[in-house]
């Protein structure tokens, strides 16, 4: 049996990008990955990342938010921040195999009424989705020319 990669995401409140991208790469990765997410600050769990994740399949309500301090002495084959202070104020992780910076809008600061709100968490959550499967998941899938031989 193939090591699970150990993969870390990082955000500046581990409330809504991160745990998104914990909770994608968890289901989508066929138990290929042990995954976290952490935040430079822990926050709690926003509740319209919660609804959703929900709304296409994926359960995160157990998640919890946690600060970056408890994995820093931890080994990671990858740590990808996703928001741009995060970027900016951890910018090296020592234990680190490979670092990555996927720069995501932060759904939690949209203005406006719950329902314009909430498209912003469903934008965002489409966008890493899409980022996990191209760059993560695309690696780590046999092609099907693989699959022949």
């Amino acid at each position: 049996m193939t090591e699970r990669r150990r993969v870390l995401f990082l955000c500046t409140h581990n409330s809504a990008r991160s745990q998104m991208a914990e909770g994608f790469l968890r289901e989508l990765g066929g138990g290929r990955y042990d995954v976290h997410s952490a935040g430079t600050e822990a926050r709690g769990l926003h509740p319209m990342t919660i609804q959703a994740m929900a709304e296409v399949g994926i359960d995160i309500s157990l998640q919890r938010s946690k600060t970056l301090d408890q994995f820093v002495n931890e080994r990671f084959d990858l740590v990808i921040t996703v928001c741009d202070e995060a970027n900016e104020s951890c910018p090296y992780f020592p234990n680190a195999g490979e670092r990555r910076h996927w720069s995501f809008p932060d759904p939690s600061a949209v203005p406006g009424d719950d329902e314009t709100r909430f498209r912003a968490f469903e934008s965002v959550r489409d966008a890493i989705r899409h980022r996990i499967e191209r760059e993560l998941l695309s690696l780590t899938t046999p092609t099907r020319a693989a699959e022949r031989r």
